[in-house]
């Protein structure tokens, strides 16, 4: 029988309705026999209408194998993972992050941390019967308290006294935690746009209307910041006092020179001007998605900070931090909070507005959108265009300098500016990534760039 379920860069996802009862158990038994078959194991989910059902439907499968199950209800992803990693306990986190409404997910951590592809396949062989547990567990918040705890040192005592920072709260699982923890430092909490129904943030593609409404309300209520979190909070939304969004991967690279890297992992869609800022010792480019990247730290050695992190803003962190002479663990999978507490910090510390601190990295200018609804065999049409003929395609563009493949078709212009493709791994999506030398090119280039590729999918 035909499912929209597969793995992508970021565990297993499909339509709620292909993924509630029998498929989620079967998912969730699979999983809890190819990590060994004992517990505890935890689990945890968003607030996406579907992810109580399926929530249940996990516990349900594990228990009925005779394995003990750790609830940990409504949480951040990272909160999670931390929790898990810190007990070296296998876990399930039911999320779809940023994809549409009507479907969902299963992120799966091993005691080590995220699976990787081996360790998909290893699930897949196990899958078998769908298992029926009749098991009621009680909701332990200790996890979300230690996710919480986890922070309230990263800056100094009232750090942010005198701000107004809104908390675009919508249905992020973090909307309540991020207001406190903002307020814990001093600042002024404003919340907004609180939502009973799912609303999909893709931080690293938010809508011009919703850019113009976050504006809007910086303008409004006076704010020195807004921020926010997608639906799982393991991708961070600023928006600085201009009203002007910071992109995920400036984000990256402010938190990684606020905690003092000297390795920075990130995919190849991060911003170019990366490498030529001299801040940090290296830099490596990976294919995008978090198992890449936890690879690429994993390969950076000892004895350094290594910092990673994604186009979409969520931080990973490889090894352990010191900020202000307190140290912060090592958890290698991707983390909203730090990258918050870290940009608003790093302002403070340098007695500056958010819109003056992004003016101190290199005005490089990168855009990304997507084209929805374009399955795998659409894209494929333009990949398979692009390496026939890609010097025609891009020729009203401009000349092809250089070309690369780590993840998707990506060409260098011979002005600099550049347009990457990149089908999604994990959503019927076809992505696009242009930088030039100014936001208005890269704007017009990005406008080109879904047009042409509309042409060729459609």
């Amino acid at each position: 029988m035909a499912t929209s379920l597969k793995f992508g860069t970021s565990g297993l996802r499909g339509l709620s309705t292909d993924l509630a009862g029998s498929e989620a158990r079967r998912y969730a038994a699979a999983f809890a026999r190819y990590s060994g078959g004992r517990g505890p194991i935890f689990v945890g989910r968003d607030l996406r209408a579907s992810s109580p059902r399926i929530a249940a439907d996990v516990i349900s499968a594990i228990s009925a194998l005779g394995i003990n199950i750790v609830n940990y209800g409504e949480l951040p992803t990272p909160a999670l993972a931390l929790a898990a990693m810190a007990n070296e306990a296998p876990a399930v986190m039911v999320t779809g992050s940023h994809i549409p409404a009507d479907r969902n997910g299963l992120k799966f951590y091993l005691p080590t941390g995220e699976i990787d592809k081996d360790d998909e396949a290893g699930i897949v062989a196990q899958l078998g019967e769908a298992p029926v547990g009749d098991v009621e567990v009680r909701v332990d918040e200790t996890a979300l308290a230690s996710y919480r705890d986890r922070y309230l040192h990263a800056l100094p005592h009232r750090a942010l006294a005198g701000w107004r920072v809104g908390v675009w709260q919508h249905s992020s699982v973090a909307r309540d935690l991020i207001a406190d923890v903002v307020e814990g430092f001093g600042a002024e909490a404003v919340a907004l746009g609180r939502s009973d129904t799912f609303i999909p943030v893709d931080t690293e593609a938010v809508s011009e209307d919703m850019a113009t409404e976050l504006a809007g309300w910086v303008h409004a209520h006076q704010l020195d910041a807004l921020v926010s979190t997608d639906g799982d909070a393991d991708r961070p939304l600023i928006v600085d006092d201009s009203g002007a969004l910071i992109r995920g991967d400036a984000i990256g690279i402010l938190t990684a020179r606020f905690v003092g890297a000297d390795v920075v992992v990130t995919p190849v869609t991060s911003n170019s001007s990366i490498e030529g800022m001299g801040a940090f010792r290296k830099v490596v480019r990976t294919r995008v998605g978090s198992p890449y990247v936890i690879a690429g730290m994993a390969e950076a050695g000892g004895g350094e900070v290594v910092v990673g992190f994604e186009a979409n803003g969520g931080v990973l962190l490889g090894s352990d931090v010191a900020i202000g002479g307190v140290s912060i663990a090592r958890l290698p999978t991707r983390d909203a909070l730090l990258p918050i507490l870290a940009v608003l910090g790093a302002a403070r510390a340098a007695e500056t507005t958010l819109s003056a601190l992004t003016q101190t990295l290199p005005q490089r200018f990168a855009r990304s959108g997507r084209l929805e609804n374009v399955p795998p065999e659409q894209s494929a049409r333009l990949i398979a265009r692009l390496e026939t003929d890609a010097a025609g395609f891009l020729a009203p563009q401009g000349r092809i300098a250089s070309r690369s493949s780590i993840d998707g078709p990506r060409f260098e212009l011979a002005s600099g500016e550049v347009i990457h493709y990149r089908p999604s791994g994990n959503a019927p999506e076809l992505r696009c990534y242009t930088e030039a030398s100014t936001a208005e090119r890269a704007d017009e280039l990005l406008a080109w760039g879904l047009k042409a590729a509309e042409a060729v999918v459609r």
